[in-house]
């Protein structure tokens, strides 16, 4: 198994996670099932799926895992340019670049893991 928090993609992850909550909280009320439930679901699966990969015994697995949580990265990047456009998060905030970094370390990560070993 693997540990988690030695990896600084899971520690992004999390600080993504924390930041989508707090930016999330003052959304419209009437986006509480949509919006701001989508953006923290895909926050909250990105870490999820870096641990439950790393309790993963195969490489094959761990990928898995790890190219899931890329695409929730990916995802939430998305619904911050929409929140944003529709006028639910400043242009200028915390979030975004936290979720750009997370993504580039991850992708990193998921390729570097799948390069084949000479």
């Amino acid at each position: 198994m693997r540990d988690h928090t030695k990896l600084r993609a899971f520690e992004l992850a999390d600080e993504v996670a924390l930041l989508t909550y707090k930016s999330t909280a003052e959304f419209p009320k009437n986006e509480q099932f949509g919006l701001t439930s989508q953006m923290r679901r895909a926050a909250v699966s990105v870490p999820s799926n870096i641990v439950e990969g790393c309790s993963r015994e195969s490489s094959a697995d761990y990928v898995r895992f790890l190219d899931i949580a890329f695409g929730s990265i990916r995802e939430l990047e998305y619904q911050i340019t929409l929140a944003q456009r529709l006028g639910y998060l400043p242009e200028s905030n915390d979030l975004h670049p936290k979720v750009i970094e997370c993504s580039k370390v991850l992708g990193a990560l998921v390729r570097s893991l799948r390069r084949p070993t000479a």
